[in-house]
């Protein structure tokens, strides 16, 4: 059997470094050393369905939707639902198509607060040109230690970045032709999917074909996931919390536990493993990022294993290990402070223990690199995660 790294490091500069290493007689869906997923056929004959599977890939569900009428229809249901809110699962049932403010303070124009291609996501994601991130304001969660605050808890200034569904679209073409991203990256969508979906209906005709990436924080409707079955490729949701004492209390999300499993495991019906092209980028599946918090507040152990246990050891995952105290958390004492060695250390340990196969860890003392400043002019990231031309490196033994 040939020996195959499964488990990834990734730092800043993109490099990736091997942390885990197992033997499988499985296929490697990557190239020089770029590992991002493994599959196994079970037999030769798979080959031609496997071979066909990736094929399918190369145009997006949506495109198929658009041509049949059904991504229409999709639209207007969810419009229809802003009459009573139930789009994320706060269900404010407030009327947004007449601007009524909920707890998103979002009404019936998504509200775009910066667009970038973005060099700082996973690997899979951000490829080479970076990954076409289109970051929505507002949030329908109230994190004290959010690293995005300034767009995501300011909702009297977001007002400002309101724009409607075409230019969105317009937005959406840009990445996509102008600055040749690899996808489209909608950042805290879960309160804005009817708005979303809508600007998918514009973008079609006038040429938009690359995967589009949902990067949620995991509170998302479960009906609403449903409407857009099809036309996400990647999900890129957080799993945050095991514990719904500190969801509540650190962002004001109640059930998020639940929410999150259920919205989770909805994700990976509608797209499963993640796949990546000969390039290694990402065509389709699930990726779970779970971010390691100080004083185990993320219960990281109960979460990986509900991970494994509920899903499956294959899925995707990628480790954390950013967390800076900022915005009210440098005040409150068990948030007051970055995560340890140790801490990054044990959750190494339990991602090996627990034979979870596929994804990355970012490094420790990665805090800095990922931190934005959306009042910065230009590009929200640091010219280290700005730049058009981070390669990926392959991984050397």
């Amino acid at each position: 059997m040939s020996q195959f790294p499964i488990f990834c490091q990734w730092n800043s500069s993109g490099t990736i470094l091997i942390k885990f290493k197992c033997y499988f007689p499985r296929i490697l869906l990557s190239v020089n050393g770029k590992l991002t997923a493994l599959c196994q056929p079970s037999k030769v004959s798979d080959w031609g369905t496997f071979t066909h599977l990736l094929s399918a890939f190369m145009e997006p569900g949506y495109v198929t939707l658009y041509n049949s009428g059904e991504l229409e229809r999709r639209a207007q249901a969810l419009e229809a639902r802003l009459t009573s809110c139930d789009i994320c699962p706060r269900e404010c049932r407030v009327n947004r198509l007449q601007d009524e403010p909920g707890y998103c303070h979002s009404g019936r124009l998504p509200i775009v607060s910066a667009v970038c291609a973005h060099h700082g996501e996973e690997p899979a994601v951000s490829g080479t040109r970076g990954s076409g991130t289109i970051f929505l304001g507002n949030c329908n969660m109230r994190c004290v230690y959010c690293q995005n605050y300034q767009i995501s808890q300011n909702w009297k200034e977001q007002r400002s970045n309101e724009t409607d569904c075409h230019t969105l679209a317009e937005r959406m073409l840009y990445l996509q032709d102008g600055l040749g991203c690899h996808n489209i990256n909608f950042v805290s969508p879960s309160h804005f999917a009817s708005e979303l979906l809508r600007a998918v209906v514009e973008a079609v005709p006038m040429g938009l074909r690359v995967p589009l990436v949902y990067n949620s924080n995991g509170y998302d409707s479960i009906a609403s996931l449903k409407e857009i079955d099809g036309v996400i490729s990647i999900y890129l949701p957080d799993l945050r919390y095991a514990s719904d004492r500190w969801a509540k209390k650190f962002s004001h999300a109640p059930y998020y536990v639940a929410r999150a499993r259920q919205a989770i495991k909805e994700m990976y019906r509608q797209v499963g493993d993640l796949v990546v092209d000969k390039s290694g980028l990402a065509q389709k599946g699930l990726i779970v990022r779970h971010l390691i918090l100080p004083n185990g507040l993320a219960d990281s152990e109960e979460s990986l294993t509900w991970l494994v246990r509920e899903l499956s050891p294959t899925v995707t995952v990628s480790i954390m290990s950013q967390y800076m105290p900022m915005h009210r958390a440098s005040q409150i004492p068990l948030l007051s402070r970055k995560i340890t060695v140790d801490e990054h250390e044990a959750v190494l340990k339990l991602v090996d223990d627990l034979g979870i196969e596929n994804g990355w860890v970012q490094e420790i003392g990665a805090a800095e690199e990922y931190l934005p400043d959306f009042e910065r002019e230009g590009h929200p990231f640091s010219p280290a995660n700005s730049q058009n031309d981070i390669p990926i490196k392959p991984a050397t033994n």
